[in-house]
């Protein structure tokens, strides 16, 4: 990490001090969600935070390893996607414990990644806590964005679902509910598959 690097993360650090919504904290502890350190500060305010730091990999590298909320935030919006390898991006899932990190990322920098589509069919699968939930996160707003999966993506894709409509995690249950959601609007054929999966499968 340079010198500069540094005094930007002391900056932003000191900043989120001024800042700190204890309610908000209090709040999000009582709903189970622990951080080992969290100022509370609302997603609104940290987007408005990254704005001056523009996209900046460095920075970003060095704001994750902060074990801070807030700066795990900011490293998300600030990661510039096209610069994101593939490995550091399965390294930051692996290492997200919080269900909230997890989508913002795949909303905020996931998707955009070069190999979304391919990342996305990856994780979807796999049996890491969070790694299901962002691939289907990310093949969502791929739907959403006018992809149109051919036809071993849709066999990934439906294998994927069927394993996540019984994962323990209500969240990812959700997920995989959200993308089948958006695959039935691709069409009538997609969804009449969607219906004779919901019947033959149930979570």
């Amino acid at each position: 990490m340079t010198s500069i690097t540094a005094e930007k993360v002391r900056n932003i650090k000191q900043t989120f001090f001024r800042r700190m919504n204890g309610i908000t904290t209090h709040s999000m502890r009582e709903k189970g969600v622990s951080y080992k350190l969290n100022w509370g500060i609302s997603l609104v305010d940290l987007r408005q935070m990254a704005q001056p730091y523009g996209k900046d990999y460095e920075l970003a590298v060095a704001l994750w390893k902060e074990n801070i909320r807030e700066c795990k935030i900011l490293a998300i919006l600030i990661m510039p996607a096209e610069k994101m390898e593939s490995a550091l991006a399965d390294e930051w899932i692996t290492e997200t414990q919080e269900q909230e990190i997890a989508e913002i990322a795949s909303l905020y920098l996931y998707r955009l990644l070069p190999e979304a589509r391919k990342k996305a069919q990856q994780w979807v699968m796999s049996d890491d806590k969070w790694m299901p939930l962002c691939g289907l996160s990310v093949m969502t707003r791929l739907l959403m964005s006018g992809w149109v999966p051919d036809e071993h993506e849709t066999d990934t894709f439906f294998a994927a679902i069927r394993k996540a409509l019984h994962n323990d995690h209500i969240a990812i249950r959700k997920a995989a509910m959200t993308a089948l959601n958006r695959y039935a609007d691709l069409g009538k054929k997609e969804e009449k598959k969607v219906q004779e999966l919901l019947s033959t499968d149930e979570p």
